[in-house]
């Protein structure tokens, strides 16, 4: 999909991946863009610098979300692309509390659900459209040292596949967003190399092992995955190379990951392709 004269609705706009997009998307042409964001005043900031309109609300919200696609429709008489791309990341494992379990679950899936839900009748209504989801490279590999976002990122990836292969057929275009690492409030309260959550805020954590880039340079690689219609976009390249030999040889993967976390945990100065691809 070319992003010229669409109409365009990003949750989690007010700051990182979310904000970078609408500017990359306005920059490309878009019409119109819903700047969504539990931070009103954040996501009115953004929407007053780009000429979008801002929207407070809690993605978790689904009769919020109903209520931000109606209202897009009736200003711009389309909806053409939905990024749902709020979400965030704790520490832990099974000690986890139930209800930080939940909380992810809402925020990770059921938001994505929410999206779709209201915006996949619409799109089909119109001949076709974009759900752009943000999971995680963690939704293809998995996450250390946090349970809850290792499970919500790897149901969310299984989601966008059902999506795509359920609306596929009806037009509906259908990609998930796996980086590694972005500079955003995230990376700060990744699990550290310590593995105890005792980083200081900015560093960061086990995903940054392949490097971290500026939410700008993850936008450029979701226009051209846009263009081409990718299911996955990956924009560490990383991620498909450690997804290949996790689907060759699972045994062997789950061996790697445990000496890689070990050695990470541990303090060493090393990257995830010293142990997972030797």
């Amino acid at each position: 999909m070319e992003l010229a004269g669409k109409v365009a609705v990003v949750t989690g706009g007010a700051s990182g991946i979310g904000e970078a997009l609408i500017e990359r998307f306005k920059a490309e042409g878009a019409r119109a863009v819903v700047v969504v964001d539990r931070d009103e005043a954040g996501a009115r900031a953004v929407a007053d610098r780009v000429g979008g309109t801002a929207v407070g609300l809690d993605v978790t919200d689904e009769e919020a979300i109903k209520t931000v696609v109606a209202d897009t429709v009736a200003a711009h008489g389309a909806l053409d692309v939905f990024v749902s791309n709020a979400g965030y990341v704790t520490q832990g494992g099974l000690e986890i509390a139930n209800d930080e379990i939940q909380r992810m679950w809402e925020v990770h899936v059921m938001s994505h659900v929410y999206a779709a839900r209201a915006a996949v009748p619409v799109m089909v209504e119109r001949g076709g459209g974009y759900l752009l989801n943000t999971a995680s490279a963690a939704g293809l590999l998995t996450q250390l040292g946090s349970l809850q976002y290792a499970v919500t990122k790897a149901a969310a990836v299984s989601l966008g596949e059902f999506l795509s292969i359920t609306y596929g057929d009806k037009g509906i275009v259908v990609s998930m967003l796996c980086p590694q690492a972005v500079e955003t409030n995230i990376l700060a309260n990744s699990p550290d190399r310590t593995g105890n959550g005792d980083q200081e805020r900015g560093t960061p954590g086990a995903a940054a092992g392949d490097g971290v880039l500026q939410p700008s340079q993850l936008a450029d690689t979701v226009i051209e995955a846009m263009a081409e219609e990718r299911f996955l976009v990956l924009p560490h390249p990383e991620v498909q190379t450690y997804r290949e030999r996790k689907a060759s040889d699972i045994d062997r993967w789950l061996s790697g990951m445990r000496r890689f976390q070990s050695r990470l945990f541990a303090g060493e100065d090393i990257t995830p392709a010293d142990w997972l691809l030797g």
